[in-house]
């Protein structure tokens, strides 16, 4: 039996359509829908467990998307030729739906769930990472899963002064402005993006514009649930309570952390000086009870805690650490710390340190992009490392994690459009993160831009960047500036912002309230302008410019065009000429064809080298013009001439016939020209006769008046 349907349209009102499909695939799922634009087509599915761990407190929460390739018509590479670990463009997508999802399942809801996105079929014209929020919502709407308040995600565009909905990558490249926004019917939830120096009012009014967007779409899902029949939400077992305790703990807590939080410390001092009240707070019970309820004591002391940290910044306007809320806390920096690398730099700010590295290649070294929706290369490219001692944790290491994929993608989109069109290098940036305690990417933004400038990248302009904060009880509010880690625990927003001095080039926010009004945005942006100011100022007093050149251990590249059909000859016969001119030169030389042209790039730290890479190539292309005199050497004699080689380019070897060499009869060749003789010589062209190359040595002299003839 086929089965039933239920169908709602999106109009995005320029001719385009989503579609949301419900009921024919994937119907033991608690949830599935299909989502649908042009011909890129998205299932999503939600399922989650009856019943939940006992001792998990939160939520296990999987958000996972793929994409298949035989949605593009495409055999995956490698050799099983089978999808494996999902890529850095897929781990990015997963975290940009579950930023917006997490915080909307209720607090208590701690059964494991996931929510499994898959792209199944692709149109070039459609970005499918803008549908994957939108999917994700709607399998939730249509399932019996706690889950509230429903989403979306779209990508904004700026093209040409207008703003676009879900633009297709073509028209991204024209694009000012590539943000993705996450909301609900009421409020913001997420933005992420990198622009090329927009200013905060064009940013709200980006935002304001892909919300009105996000409305239309959740509307959309709610007419989908009522048609396909609203499921009632299933009843669980929330979180133990007990008012007692909880009264008991605030009572004994409360007022000692307030005391804390009010003077001012540092990380190490004030967690001691915090497990001291836990230890007191626990005394007050039996080791009975603690066995029983010693889950709720440390839920409630946590509780206790961020409500007298939170409460001491309102009343206050002090923070843990002392500052005040708009106070950047101390920064000291270093460039060309390490002797060997292309370009580092030091990055300290408070208890937040990042060392970063600039690595110079050709574009043998770019990042190859292969993915079903994407295909390309990177000419720039950063990695981002966070390992656990920078947080003073013994942990294991299990490869690159999704925050560090994503804190590195967040710092590159901030640091790239900075590049010059016109560097001729493929550039490398890591970011190793030796202390952390609060926005250790926008450390990496600073550090990357410094090392840049020492490796002698001549970046457009500097960026900076900075995490804000927020703490609201609903009425009163503070939006904090270079935000601790605890403060982005305990807090209600977390908002980086980077950019120059003349606008903003990347952003990323998270939202972990309802109802984030539009002004405490424009307070936040134009706080953190000050700040980012204020942090772009340390960083060009420790160096000023880029430098003027690469350094003397690092390569220099240079760049030539040369005619499609000399690639050939440049490379030899299996890459010989090639190989051997590296060996001899110490070079590393790759020739791209572009265009039906050979677009060389020569890489090396030894000037001589490069130069003899610069006169083969000269040698090789070198063509000589109808009627222009050259010079050349002999190389070799014969009996009816003499080789030469053109000393402009060596290699390039002629005949000279016996007959071009005198306009006297010449009898031996060794009578006008010996062995190294070096002369001028004119070139004739192709003989039309022997079809070889034709130059005369007589013919720059002038020709001896005939001698009359004796009666």
């Amino acid at each position: 039996m086929i089965p039933q349907l239920f169908v709602e349209k999106i109009d995005l009102g320029d001719g385009r359509s989503i579609t949301i499909e419900t009921g024919r695939l994937a119907k033991q799922a608690d949830g599935s829908v299909v989502v649908r634009m042009g011909d890129t087509m998205i299932l999503a599915t939600a399922v989650s467990a009856r019943t939940s761990n006992p001792g998990v407190d939160f939520l296990p929460l999987t958000v996972d998307y793929r994409e298949k390739f035989a949605a593009a018509g495409r055999f995956p590479g490698g050799f099983f030729k089978r999808e494996a670990r999902p890529s850095d463009s897929e781990v990015l997508t997963m975290r940009l739906v579950d930023r917006v999802l997490r915080p909307l399942f209720p607090d208590d809801y701690h059964a494991e769930t996931q929510v499994m996105i898959q792209l199944m079929s692709h149109d070039e014209t459609v970005m499918p990472d803008a549908l994957a929020g939108l999917a994700a919502s709607a399998a939730l709407a249509v399932s019996d899963i706690p889950f509230y308040n429903l989403i979306s995600e779209v990508r904004v565009a700026r093209i040409d002064g207008k703003l676009v909905i879900n633009p297709s990558r073509e028209e991204l490249e024209k694009s000012d402005i590539d943000m993705m926004i996450g909301a609900s019917m009421d409020s913001v939830a997420m933005v992420e993006g990198e622009m090329k120096e927009i200013s905060e009012a064009e940013m709200i009014e980006a935002i304001k514009f892909a919300h009105e967007a996000i409305k239309v779409q959740i509307q959309a899902q709610y007419r989908l649930q009522e048609a396909f029949g609203k499921k009632e939400i299933r009843t669980y077992e929330g979180e133990k309570e007990n008012e007692e305790i909880y009264k008991k703990v605030k009572e004994a807590a409360y007022d000692k952390i307030y005391a804390i939080a009010k003077v001012g410390s540092a990380k190490h001092e004030r967690g001691v000086a915090f497990a001291e009240v836990k230890e007191e707070v626990k005394a007050l019970f039996t080791e009975e009870e603690l066995a029983v309820d010693g889950d709720l004591v440390s839920k409630y002391f946590y509780k206790t805690n961020k409500e007298a940290v939170r409460n001491v910044v309102l009343e206050l306007g002090v923070r843990l650490d002392g500052r005040k809320t708009t106070d950047i806390r101390p920064i000291w920096c270093e460039t060309d710390y390490l002797p060997r690398v292309h370009g580092s730099s030091l990055f300290t700010r408070g208890e937040t340190q990042a060392l970063a590295t600039v690595t110079l290649g050709t574009s043998r070294e770019a990042n190859q992009i292969d993915s079903p929706s994407e295909q390309g290369e990177e000419k720039f490219y950063l990695h981002y490392n966070f390992p656990p001692f920078s947080t003073g944790e013994a942990k294991p290491l299990r490869g690159t994690s999704r925050r560090e994929v994503g804190h590195g993608n967040l710092a590159q989109r901030a640091l790239k459009n900075m590049i010059p069109a016109d560097c001729p290098y493929t550039i490398r940036v890591v970011s190793e993160v030796l202390e952390s305690n609060g926005s250790s990417s926008m450390a990496t933004v600073c550090a990357g831009t410094m090392a840049l400038m020492d490796a002698g990248v001549q970046m457009v302009k500097p960026v900076s960047g900075i995490a804000m904060g927020l703490i609201t009880d609903g009425e009163k509010f503070a939006v904090l500036s270079d935000i601790l880690g605890d403060e982005d625990h305990l807090g209600d927003m977390d908002f980086k912002v980077t950019g120059t001095a003349d606008g903003i080039t990347a952003c990323q926010m998270d939202i972990k309230i309802d109802g984030l009004r539009y002004d405490i945005m424009e307070q936040a942006l134009a706080q953190a302008r000050d700040g980012r100011l204020h942090i772009l100022g340390k960083l060009t007093e420790t160096i000023a410019a880029p430098r003027a050149d690469v350094k003397a251990h690092a390569p220099k590249i240079l760049t030539r065009t040369i005619p499609g059909n000399f690639i050939g000859a440049l490379i030899g016969p299996g890459g010989k000429v090639i190989q051997e001119l590296q060996k001899a030169t110490g070079t590393t030389i790759v020739i791209n064809e572009v265009d039906e042209q050979g677009v060389i790039e020569i890489l090396g730290t030894d000037p001589a080298g490069i130069e003899t890479v610069l006169a083969k190539i000269a040698s090789i292309t070198f063509k000589p013009q109808m009627g222009e005199a050259y010079e050349v050497k002999v190389i070799k004699m014969l009996d009816f001439g003499a080789v030469v080689e053109y000393t402009a380019a060596p290699g390039n070897e002629v005949l000279l016939h016996v007959s071009e060499l005198a306009w006297e009869r010449t009898e031996n060749v060794a009578d006008v020209v010996k062995m190294g003789d070096v002369f001028q010589v004119k070139y004739l062209g192709v003989d039309p006769k022997t079809k070889k190359e034709k130059v005369s040595k007589k013919a720059l002299v002038p020709r001896p008046p005939r001698e009359e003839k004796k009666e």
